[in-house]
């Protein structure tokens, strides 16, 4: 990666070597990263990338946005509609 990326991840948090993106960013080897998944969450008071330089952690509420909620609620009410007259869907069995 360039000097100059940022590295972002909302997917997965054991994609990433905490370690190895803790020293990349502590000796400038990348320009920040911005989390919102850990390999382990809540992290451990140990994990490097706490206290790694650049490094900008959000508490695991990428898909909560006022659209995605909102939309969370459609579903919601449309199921709910659905198996009041009689027509579930989304059953698991």
């Amino acid at each position: 990666m360039k000097k100059s990326a940022i590295f972002i991840n909302t997917s997965r948090g054991a994609v990433v070597d905490d370690e190895a993106l803790a020293n990349a960013l502590n000796n400038s080897k990348i320009a920040a990263a911005g989390l919102d998944v850990l390999t382990v969450e809540p992290p451990k008071k140990d994990n490097p990338l706490l206290r790694a330089k650049n490094c900008f952690i959000t508490p695991h509420i990428a898909w909560g946005a006022t659209q995605t909620r909102a939309r969370l609620l459609g579903v919601i009410e449309e199921n709910l509609k659905a198996f009041i007259n009689g027509k579930p869907q989304n059953v698991v069995n």
